[in-house]
């Protein structure tokens, strides 16, 4: 049963943008916070961003000013908005989800060209 389902990856040039969403089904309840982690070819994967049901939000220090992590409650729906995309962007971006346990979802591509 698939519980995450992103959408919203492709391939932009460096200093495009791309709007990720990640909607949770509604078989996950009391979702304490949700966010974005990506992995590089060949790296570990990485935190990008968090928001909590409070709305507080953190960040990688590198994609600070550049993305911005938003959370629609009522669709149980987190996005990532990124703006001045650069090709070390490149990823495997996966959401996740904290609620009774630790959800991920399969993971959508983000290409930045040079």
């Amino acid at each position: 049963q698939v519980q995450l389902v992103e959408s919203g990856g492709g391939l932009v040039q460096a200093g495009g943008s791309l709007r990720l969403s990640c909607a949770a089904s509604s078989s996950i309840f009391s979702i304490n916070a949700m966010g974005w982690y990506r992995q590089a070819p060949g790296k570990q994967r990485e935190f990008v961003a968090t928001i909590t049901s409070g709305g507080s939000t953190n960040y990688l220090d590198s994609v600070k000013g550049r993305f911005t992590i938003a959370r629609d409650k009522v669709k149980n729906t987190v996005y990532l908005q990124m703006n001045s995309l650069k090709p070390e962007d490149t990823a495997v971006y996966y959401c996740n989800a904290v609620a009774q346990r630790l959800y991920w979802g399969q993971g959508t591509q983000v290409t930045v060209s040079s």
